[in-house]
């Protein structure tokens, strides 16, 4: 006898339960005034580099932001963000590949939401699992990195079809690696038409400004005009 069915049920009923637990999970942010921004790509896009930026352009103009992070095994990218001053927790999955609402609940003891405008959540770098998982955020960012190749869009729809907005990372590196960016752009649209996408360089600070814009336009269009600024 298949044990198909009783998979697919026990993952129906793991994927309803971490719903409802993100649901309230919103309602806790949205109480306490705080945006939640959720990153996610694959390993190597250069999500905490990005994050690191953000964290610290963030707090030097005055902004209350903290950030979780999701790392399989190490506890090394929190040591790198909290370089930003901003308080910092690693989630440590172990064997899996994602976070879910209950890791972040948890993570947010001792924690007091309201002193904070912004909560980042750094996931683990996958691309599959974490697009099935709502960690009650507002904004979901999907990142891919030049050095990637241009058709993960096509590889991986339903992170993409997830997100809320597309970031193509390390373009410092995009004529090294004779990244094909109008072909990026079309395979990212076919797969979710009108998404809008950006490009930066953390390195170089290119695009970041537009980046850090971006996200200040969708915490005020939540109603957070005046609480955030990037200068």
């Amino acid at each position: 006898m298949s044990s198909q069915p009783r998979l697919v049920e026990v993952r129906q009923n793991v994927l309803k339960q971490n719903d409802l637990l993100a649901r309230s999970l919103r309602q806790r942010f949205e109480a306490a005034g705080v945006f939640v921004v959720s990153l996610v790509s694959s390993p190597g896009s250069g999500k905490t580099t990005l994050l690191e930026k953000t964290l610290t352009r963030l707090i030097d103009n005055g902004n209350r932001v903290a950030a979780l992070v999701g790392d399989l095994a190490t506890e090394n990218d929190a040591a790198r963000l909290a370089r930003s001053q901003a308080p910092v927790k690693q989630i440590v999955t172990g064997t899996v590949c994602h976070l879910d609402a209950d890791m972040v609940q948890r993570s947010l003891e001792g924690w007091e939401l309201k002193d904070l405008d912004c909560l980042f959540i750094e996931n683990v770098g996958n691309l599959v699992c974490p697009s099935s998982y709502d960690l009650g955020e507002n904004l979901r960012v999907v990142l891919m990195s030049v050095t990637e190749g241009e058709d993960k869009p096509l590889k991986y729809p339903t992170i993409f079809n997830t997100a809320d907005v597309a970031v193509i990372t390390k373009m410092d590196l995009a004529e090294a690696v004779e990244f094909d960016l109008a072909g990026a752009y079309e395979n990212i649209q076919s797969v979710r038409p009108g998404m809008e996408v950006l490009q930066l360089s953390a390195k170089t600070g290119d695009g970041l400004n537009e980046y850090l814009g971006f996200l200040v336009s969708r915490m005020e269009s939540r109603s957070l005009v005046g609480k955030v600024s990037v200068g």
